[in-house]
């Protein structure tokens, strides 16, 4: 039996997705979204009143899709916080070194989209609160003396890993991601699994 077709709003969040994220947000106008999604501007616009709209919505979906990925790493390590946050960095590892890998999305846009008042920089940034908040949370019940501390340094860690991913891409050594999170959290919650 054969998929029921996307929807018009589906399809073109679809492409949105792939062409912002390979692209970049600011390279990629509207009529090139229209054009590999196969709407009508017409259909674009009944859906998001305009670019920003769309960006946003890109976000949002992307976050979901964040959420998602993060319970999946939380329902392998359950009732384990620390080896989470070591998964968690082995996941990044692996994502880094995918030859499609451009980065994150949403550090991506908060580079790209510098206008505070920007919808889209704030949903950005708001993610990145988000894992700050995940990560500090994961460091406290792993049993680090200083959640926030620690936090604060996977939070750059990662950072630092998707800008590698982009400049470095598969013949950098990403597994030092991983070690380097190994190594933050073992000295800050004690070097017992």
């Amino acid at each position: 039996m054969a998929e029921p077709r996307k929807s018009a709003r589906e399809r073109i969040l679809d492409a949105a997705a792939e062409l912002f994220y390979r692209e970049g947000i600011r390279a990629v106008g509207i009529d090139t979204v229209i054009a590999q999604s196969g709407v009508a501007k017409m259909s674009l616009y009944r859906n998001f009143a305009s670019k920003d709209d769309l960006v946003c919505a890109y976000l949002e979906r992307s976050a979901q899709a964040h959420a998602r990925w993060w319970d999946r790493m939380a329902a392998r390590h359950p009732d384990d916080p620390k080896g989470l946050l070591k998964g968690l960095f082995v996941a990044l590892s692996h994502w880094i070194a995918h030859p499609e890998f451009q980065g994150c999305p949403f550090t991506n846009a908060a580079a790209e989209l510098r206008d505070p008042a920007n919808p889209a920089r704030a949903l950005a940034l708001a993610q990145k609160r988000a894992v700050r908040e995940r990560l500090r949370a994961l460091a406290a019940a792993a049993g680090a003396a200083d959640p926030d501390r620690l936090a604060a340094h996977l939070q750059v860690l990662m950072e630092g890993a998707y800008s590698a991913g982009q400049t470095l891409g598969v013949d950098g050594d990403v597994g030092a991601v991983a070690s380097a999170a190994a190594a933050l959290i073992d000295a800050a919650c004690g070097e017992s699994a």
